[in-house]
């Protein structure tokens, strides 16, 4: 699995604990972003039916559904290019 923030790739044996972070970037694994159901194009962003509604798709949920995505490094944005843009549009 790669992390859908920093594109790090990350291994896991079966399962995803709840708190697993990311040790490149810091940020939570076990969140819709890195699910392999999480799909935009869906109703809650998510293609499992039966799974609840998470907000925030970037934080740590307790989504029991939750499978480790694949691919997710040509998705993520290199830490530098995040970095100017938050320089670009941050508020004064």
């Amino acid at each position: 699995m790669n992390c859908f923030f920093c594109g790090r790739e990350i291994e896991f044996g079966e399962r995803v604990s709840f708190r697993e972070m990311c040790p490149g970037c810091g940020r939570a694994q076990h969140a819709c972003r890195n699910c392999g159901f999480h799909d935009p194009a869906y109703n809650n962003q998510c293609r499992e039916p039966m799974a609840e509604r998470v907000v925030d798709k970037e934080r740590a949920n307790f989504c029991e559904y939750f499978t480790p995505g694949k691919n997710r490094a040509a998705a993520a944005m290199p830490a530098r290019t995040r970095k100017e843009l938050d320089e670009l549009f941050r508020k004064k």
